[in-house]
């Protein structure tokens, strides 16, 4: 069975977590939502994946600074301002004694409505603020082996059909792709925008490596992933040539290294792009990769350091 980068190994105290909804902490066998909210009838809503270090989420300001962007873009009042909504999700943590290993989803709906329409105006009530963490850790497995993407024919849009730089609840070109991709036997889906060159993946963020050099999009057709701004920082940062630009599959098939970024799983190695085997399918064979990893680990220690000298 493919297994892709949002794939986790379970965990058992999972199931005695608490929620947070609109101000109180559930449990999960209570937590809900009604019938009639926005993100329910019609998935009008932004949301944030947060992963937590040592007490703290990492890159916060960033997540913050994306998920209060996108509910303007879209006129959405999320009825609290940054610091209530971070202290919201510290005391969520301290509810649930989390610590490390713990994964946040952040949502935000328009809220309830009196009648199932499109109307943001037919809303009766204020925002829906639902904050869900999880034990959750990547699969080693995945992390080890690899992944195996296959292009799919759902393109990325142009920005005045839905602007892929929106992180909204509404994700169906998204879920497409990934079934294409599963059922093709593949991890994930690598998705092309309208002239053809590659642009992200379903979930995730697409990088190659070619001669020393990091390639990724152009970043016109995907989203201001968060883990992707970040590594192309500490390329920068520890003198590696890192490019966004436009490249077709031509030039992935005959990449070096290949890889994915994302807030759950960090970079994930990518073995293979429609059937092409890229560089070696050994672990040895990523020398970019594992360089890149710790990197970024280090970037994590210092964010959530900084973050825990400030509390």
């Amino acid at each position: 069975m493919a297994q892709g980068t949002h794939d986790f190994v379970d965990d058992p105290r999972n199931a005695s977590i608490l929620i947070y909804i609109n101000g109180a902490l559930l449990p999960r066998e209570k937590a809900s939502v009604s019938v009639f909210d926005s993100g329910f009838v019609l998935g009008d809503g932004v949301w944030e994946g947060l992963r937590v270090v040592n007490g703290h989420p990492a890159f916060l300001d960033a997540h913050l600074d994306r998920l209060f962007e996108g509910a303007k873009a879209i006129a959405l009042d999320i009825g609290m301002d940054r610091a209530a909504l971070s202290a919201a999700i510290y005391d969520t943590l301290r509810g649930n004694h989390m610590q490390d290993g713990v994964h946040i989803r952040l949502m935000v709906t328009r809220g309830i409505k009196r009648t199932p329409y499109q109307d943001p105006r037919v809303c009766i009530g204020p925002a829906t603020v639902v904050i869900i963490p999880e034990y959750k850790n990547p699969l080693p497995d995945v992390l080890d082996r690899g992944l195996k993407l296959f292009t799919v024919h759902v393109r990325r849009g142009y920005p005045d059909v839905q602007d892929p730089k929106l992180n909204s609840h509404s994700k169906l070109n998204c879920i497409t792709a990934c079934i294409q991709a599963y059922t093709a036997g593949a991890d994930e889906a690598l998705m092309l925008d309208p002239h053809g060159f590659v642009a992200t993946c379903n979930s995730t963020h697409f990088f190659i490596v070619r001669r020393g050099e990091v390639w990724t999009s152009s970043g016109d057709y995907c989203l201001g992933g968060i883990t992707r701004a970040n590594v192309l920082q500490i390329c920068h940062e520890n003198g590696i040539a890192a490019r966004e630009r436009n490249f077709s599959l031509t030039e992935v098939y005959s990449a070096d290294e290949a890889f994915v970024t994302g807030t759950f799983a960090g970079l994930v190695p990518v073995n293979s792009v429609d059937g092409r085997v890229l560089g070696s399918a050994q672990a040895q064979g990523r020398p970019m990769i594992h360089r890149l990893q710790t990197l970024y680990r280090e970037l994590i220690q210092r964010d959530v350091a900084a973050r825990g000298a400030q509390a």
